[in-house]
C-alpha cells in the first residue's frame, strides 16, 4: 500500500472558516498512530505539472489561479481566499492523486490523503474545489498512459457536477455518482449513471442501491477506477443530510474495493468530503476506508 500526502494540503484559512482544514493533518497522524499505515507507506505528493492542468482546464483559468488574478466573484465561488499557498496546495492535491493513479496501475491500489475535487469545472472552481483532480487524471491517463477505458466511482454525498461537465460523453470514461438528491450542487449535471438519494437515507437502502449499481461499472471493463471516497454521507455530517453509520460506510468501501480486487482492476482513492461534528467522526470514517484497503491489499 502507498498513499500520498503533503503538509501543503493544510491551507491557512481565516478564523471561523467552515472548512475543516485540520482533518488532513489529523488523518495522517492517526493512520500512523493506529498502525494502519507505516511512515514508509506515506509519500510526498508531487506538484502536478501546469501543462497537465491545461489538458483539462481552461488555460486562462489556470493562469489566473497560479498568479492570483482571478476575479473576486469567481474566487468567492471556490470558497477559499487566494494566497501564494493556495495554488501550491491545489497543485499538490492533484499531483498526489495523479501519483496514486500511476502507482495503482502498477501495484493495484494507492490513495491520496486529499482531493476528490469534483466541483471544479473547466473554467471555474466551486465548492472548495480549485482544480479537478479526477478530470486531470483522466486526461493524463488517456493521453500519456495508453488507458482507453476508465471509470469514476463518486460516492461523496455531493454530486460530481464538475466531473460530469468536464468528462461526460468522453470516449472511454464512465462516470457513476451516488449522492444526496437535495444537496449541493442544486443544479446537477448528468453523469453516465446517477443515483439520487433522499434525505436521511440509511445503510440498507444505500448499500442495496450501491450493490445494484457497481456491476454496471464493472461491465464497462475499466483499466482503472478512480474512487471518490467522501465520508460526508455519515449521520453526523453537517453538510450531508444522509444517515449512514460508520459500519455502513465501511461496508460501502468493502463493496467498491472488494470488487476492484476481485476483478483485478487497479483503484486510486481520493479523500473527498467530510464535515462531521465533531470532526473526529469524519476522521474515524476516513480511517475505516484505509482499514478496509489494508485488509484487502496487504495480503
Amino acid at each position: 500500500m502507498r498513499v500520498y500526502q503533503s503538509d501543503q494540503y493544510t491551507l491557512p484559512l481565516p478564523e471561523n472558516h467552515r472548512f475543516p482544514m485540520q482533518k488532513y493533518r489529523i488523518l495522517k497522524e492517526e493512520l500512523v498512530k493506529q498502525q494502519i499505515l507505516t511512515v514508509d507507506q506515506i509519500f510526498e505528493a508531487p506538484l502536478i505539472e501546469i501543462e497537465d492542468l491545461y489538458l483539462a482546464h481552461d488555460k486562462q483559468y489556470v493562469d489566473h489561479i497560479i498568479n492570483g488574478t482571478l476575479d473576486a466573484k469567481e474566487q468567492r465561488k471556490i470558497g477559499f481566499p487566494w494566497s501564494p499557498i493556495m495554488p501550491l496546495r491545489s497543485r499538490a492535491s492533484v499531483g498526489g492523486f495523479m501519483a496514486a493513479c500511476r502507482y495503482a496501475l502498477e501495484n493495484g491500489f494507492a490513495g491520496n490523503l486529499s482531493g476528490g475535487t469534483h466541483h471544479a469545472h473547466r473554467a471555474h472552481g466551486g465548492g472548495f474545489c480549485v482544480f479537478n483532480d479526477f478530470a486531470v487524471a483522466a486526461y493524463v491517463l488517456k493521453q500519456k498512459h495508453k488507458i482507453t477505458q476508465l471509470a469514476i466511482v463518486d460516492l461523496d454525498v455531493h454530486q460530481g457536477d464538475g466531473n460530469a461537465s468536464m468528462l461526460q460523453g468522453s470516449q472511454g470514461i464512465f462516470i457513476f455518482s451516488m449522492h444526496g438528491e437535495k444537496n449541493y450542487p442544486f443544479k446537477k449535471i448528468n453523469s453516465d449513471l446517477d443515483i439520487a438519494l433522499p434525505n436521511q437515507c440509511q445503510d440498507d437502502e444505500y448499500l442495496t442501491k450501491l450493490s445494484d449499481a457497481l456491476p454496471k461499472v464493472i461491465a464497462t471493463r475499466p483499466q482503472i477506477i478512480l474512487f471518490q471516497a467522501g465520508v460526508d454521507p455519515l449521520f453526523s455530517d453537517k453538510l450531508g443530510h444522509l444517515a449512514l453509520s460508520f459500519e455502513g460506510l465501511k461496508q460501502r468501501d468493502q463493496l467498491v474495493l472488494g470488487l476492484c480486487k476481485e476483478y483485478g482492476i487497479p483503484v486510486a482513492i481520493a479523500m473527498g468530503g467530510g464535515y462531521a461534528e465533531p470532526i473526529d467522526d469524519s476522521i474515524k470514517a476516513h480511517l475505516n476506508t484505509y482499514i478496509v484497503a489494508k485488509e484487502l491489499y496487504s495480503k
